[in-house]
């Protein structure tokens, strides 16, 4: 897999920064043919910080109707990525 096509976007989410502030850890959404190794160099590329653990979570999208039609969101893979102490990344000290 393409290591530029790893990462999708952060996941912003109420349980995303508690983690991010009490564990140092981070929560992307990334492809979900991606395994963790090429998770932990994605990251450890594109950020340059140390990664120490990265977990894995395959999400399932829900249903969701709108009128009388029910459709269902699309399912994705989600990302949990431990800093090592002392590393934090910019990007979401605002989030």
């Amino acid at each position: 897999m393409d290591i530029y096509n790893v990462i999708k976007e952060p996941h912003i989410a109420e349980k995303a920064t508690m983690q991010k502030e009490s564990f140092n850890q981070i929560v992307l959404k990334v492809d979900p043919r991606a395994n963790k190794i090429e998770i932990k160099k994605a990251t450890e590329l594109f950020f340059k910080k140390k990664v120490l653990d990265v977990k894995t979570l395959n999400m399932k999208g829900k249903t969701r109707r709108v009128g009388k039609n029910i459709g269902k969101k699309s399912d994705w893979k989600k990302a949990i990525i431990k800093l090592a102490p002392g590393e934090n990344i910019e990007f979401f000290d605002g989030v």
